[in-house]
């Protein structure tokens, strides 16, 4: 098969490699060189967002946000410039589910598909593969998809129409932050109370309370090993997602909210690069107590 993918960053680069490897013919774009090692798979440098999108069947585009996907689609020499009928444009960049919509509207009235695909899994994830992708789309279209998505990650679904992958992915975000705050204020409580936090984890882990959040970060909170899998940064973004398409839905979010002002708190001490699980220093500053002190 022919693919543009646009978007040959952290992420894009091994995602890419995949289909490469799979013996597809890959056109690929970023605003940085490309890896060498792409080049030497055989992919395919070119210019513009449209010449990726003139040279490939299906487009993908992997960018940072929002403002970047409306560019790389709709700016100059962007995808929509470079589309036939037919063709299918894949977003797997994590943005606005509403944004996403008008853009799946503006990509169909080409005579074109468009799903939207966000992942999660990090940079481990996407060279091994193994990415969860939540798939917004047509079944048809999706099913088209599908063998393409196979090769870049494992939990694959289709949830629902336009939109609803990345709503899916604001959706994973919000439990996965707000949990964090649960393991972090149980391990705080109980450390602060005389327990010992690991003894304390390994209790909970086995009943109603376990999660694999409780498994990997409240061993990093114990641990303080709080080098990056998902920085705090990114963690943001989502949150911001999921918070400003609340006001746009005219709905509260008041614990989304609160774990984005202990992400903002951590940040504010210079922190904001590391793991999304060091929320757990906002709450420490706040009892002047840390786990396992």
């Amino acid at each position: 098969m022919k693919i543009g993918f646009i978007g040959i960053g952290i992420m894009g680069a091994p995602m890419a490699g995949h289909l490469l490897d799979a013996g597809h013919e890959v056109a690929v774009n970023d605003i940085n060189p490309i890896p060498q090692e792409l080049l030497d798979k055989g992919a395919q440098a070119v210019s513009s967002a449209r010449e990726a999108a003139e040279k490939g069947d299906v487009i993908i585009v992997m960018v940072p946000d929002t403002p970047d996907v409306e560019t790389v689609l709709f700016g100059k020499n962007g995808v929509a410039d470079g589309l036939s009928a037919g063709k299918i444009v894949i977003d797997m960049s994590s943005i606005s589910p509403v944004e996403t919509k008008l853009f799946a509207e503006k990509i169909n009235a080409l005579d074109c598909k468009y799903l939207d695909a966000p992942v999660s899994g990090g940079e481990v994830g996407a060279m091994a593969g193994t990415l969860t992708i939540r798939v917004g789309g047509d079944q048809d279209t999706f099913d088209k998809a599908l063998p393409l998505f196979e090769l870049m990650g494992e939990n694959i679904t289709l949830v629902g129409g336009n939109g609803d992958g990345q709503t899916c992915k604001v959706a994973n975000q919000i439990i996965v932050a707000l949990t964090i705050e649960a393991v972090g204020e149980a391990l705080l409580f109980a450390s602060k109370a005389g327990a010992d936090p690991a003894k304390v984890r390994e209790a909970l882990m086995g009943g109603f309370a376990s999660s694999k959040i409780l498994e990997i970060h409240g061993e990093r909170m114990i641990k303080r090993t709080f080098d990056p899998g998902f920085r705090i940064e990114l963690h943001q973004k989502d949150l911001n997602l999921a918070l400003s398409n609340a006001r746009k839905l005219q709905m509260s979010l008041p614990n989304t909210a609160t774990a984005q002002e202990l992400f903002n708190s951590v940040a504010a001490q210079g922190d904001i690069g590391l793991d999304h699980s060091a929320m757990v220093l906002a709450l420490e500053k706040l009892a002047e107590f840390k786990v396992g002190q």
